[in-house]
């Protein structure tokens, strides 16, 4: 029987194909119950070239709680910020299987409104 989480990786896995096939800079997210990570990782899937996630010291001390809404929305907006200032516009959004919705949609259109294109 598969497990959840092996059955987000396994989606995870078909996407990361796709991204890897297309030699693009991935956006990828992760979330756990009390926080959630972003990475933008460049092409060939070797180097994080930025990072943000609700454990960064500066992000705490503006959130009471990492693993909301509105915790997801700043870091989306602390990761298009981290790349534009690399120079990166365009990414591929790396949603790691988890569903396009709650807090990992919140960080993709914060990420698009702060101007990382996807």
């Amino acid at each position: 029987m598969i497990d959840k989480n092996q059955a987000r990786l396994r989606r995870a896995r078909q996407t990361r194909t796709k991204i890897a096939e297309l030699k693009a800079v991935r956006l990828t997210v992760h979330r756990s119950g009390s926080h959630i990570y972003a990475q933008v990782i460049d092409a060939s899937g070797a180097t994080v070239l930025a990072s943000a996630s609700t454990v960064e010291p500066d992000v705490r001390k503006t959130l009471k709680n990492g693993g909301n809404v509105k915790a997801a929305a700043e870091v989306g907006k602390r990761i298009a910020e981290k790349a534009t200032k690399l120079g990166i516009e365009s990414v591929a959004f790396d949603r790691s299987g988890y569903r396009f919705h709650g807090r990992v949609k919140a960080l993709a259109q914060a990420a698009r409104e702060a101007g990382l294109k996807f």
